[in-house]
């Protein structure tokens, strides 16, 4: 359950609860009976490291062709073809002349 922090604007009390999100938001202030408002701080929570960008998970194909395919050189795409396991090639049968 999220805390939410409240502020009297008669008094100037500060005081923090526990609430559900489906709960009412308070509205008098248990010193004064004056009327409190919501106090809306910074996010304490920080994203690192990567998959938090657009650009972490797209591939290197729609990368390159968005704004850097003139820049990368052809021969990146080289060892992602020679990765595949294939089979060895046999050597090519021997040919007898022809007469």
């Amino acid at each position: 359950m999220p805390t939410y922090q409240y502020a009297c604007t008669n008094c100037g009390e500060q005081l923090e609860v526990v609430q559900k999100f489906t709960d009412d938001a308070l509205t008098e202030c248990p010193a004064c009976q004056g009327r409190l408002r919501k106090v809306f701080n910074a996010v304490g929570i920080v994203f690192k490291g990567s998959g938090f960008y657009r650009t972490d998970n797209r591939s290197s194909t729609s990368s390159s062709t968005t704004s850097s395919s003139p820049s990368k050189p052809a021969t990146e795409s080289k060892p992602a073809e020679t990765s595949t396991p294939s089979t060895p090639a046999s050597p090519a049968p021997a040919s007898t002349p022809a007469a």
